[in-house]
């Protein structure tokens, strides 16, 4: 099982879709005690219309294009919502339901609209990713994590996904105290002279970041479900953020492994000819996760910061 065969077609996607929940997991903690969960669903489905424009422009899908058009609607689509919910002084939930219609409704237009037979960009694209197709051709076995030649051949999603992750880790530790104060009483940060503006955006657009380069890969259902399940599941286990936090990492790791594994071999342990949508079913086993943890978690008064 754990063979060459392993290495060349379920070792890179395993991996892509672990470290998208990652990516997701970690800022979703804050999304959630902030009431701001939705905004993860919000950006995972505009960066639609970015993907869309930026085909049209260049005529070819490659990464940094794509990433720059995603990047660029996910940006707008936080700056909107911010400024509804600032200056309009609608509901988060309300002004995060007018952004994420509108601009889902103009990418799915724009794709039906756009020639895009000779790619593969088309709605389930950007629903369920291409996860199962992101395999390392040149692998041979598990001495090609050596071999340069072959490393030249992983998956370009697979590095930038690296990448992603690690900046949010980084970001993250490096502002967690201001986060935290933010998150908890952001008046009291705003009186102690923290950018509480500046810091709520920030938040929004590493989210937006981490989505956008998870997007591709993973498809919008997994972004989804991973800033929002693993943090939530963690919420009913414990009352200390910190732990939380380490939980709702593991719980992310572990639904996208699993879900990734009975995806594959799961209708073949019970007979059936073909395997089902990774995508869906790690979404799934997240939401399993989420709705044991609320069933058996423990009740609790309140959450502490550290």
């Amino acid at each position: 099982m754990f063979g060459a065969e392993f290495v060349q077609f379920s070792l890179t996607p395993l991996l892509i879709g672990t470290l998208a929940a990652l990516a997701c997991a970690l800022p979703g903690n804050f999304l959630i005690l902030r009431r701001e969960a939705m905004i993860g669903d919000a950006i995972s489905h505009v960066v639609l219309p970015g993907i869309v424009v930026a085909f049209l422009i260049t005529g070819h899908i490659s990464t940094w294009p794509m990433m720059l058009g995603a990047g660029s609607a996910a940006l707008v689509a936080v700056v909107l919502i911010e400024l509804l919910r600032r200056y309009a002084r609608m509901e988060p939930g309300a002004a995060m339901g007018v952004v994420f219609t509108t601009l889902f409704a103009a990418g799915v237009l724009l794709l039906e609209q756009s020639n895009t037979s000779t790619v593969h960009l088309d709605v389930e694209h950007a629903l369920y990713g291409n996860l199962e197709s992101l395999i390392w051709l040149d692998a041979d076995g598990w001495g090609s994590l050596t071999d340069p030649q072959a490393l030249a051949g992983l998956p370009p999603e697979l590095p930038r996904m690296a990448g992603v992750t690690v900046a949010v880790f980084l970001l993250m530790g490096l502002f967690w105290r201001p986060l935290v104060l933010m998150t908890f009483d952001e008046g009291y940060a705003a009186a102690r002279g923290l950018p509480v503006t500046l810091l709520s955006l920030g938040l929004v657009t590493l989210s937006a970041v981490a989505a956008v380069a998870a997007f591709d890969a993973v498809g919008s259902i997994i972004v989804i479900a991973m800033f929002i399940c693993p943090p939530a599941t963690a919420r009913l286990m414990t009352n200390r953020l910190a732990t939380q936090v380490g939980l709702s990492l593991v719980i992310a790791a572990l639904a996208a492994i699993t879900g990734y594994v009975l995806a594959g071999y799961g209708p073949l342990w019970l007979g059936a000819a073909n395997s089902v949508s990774a995508a869906g079913m790690i979404a799934t086993v997240s939401g399993l996760f989420l709705a044991v943890a609320a069933v058996s978690g423990r009740h609790r008064k309140g959450l502490a910061q550290g």
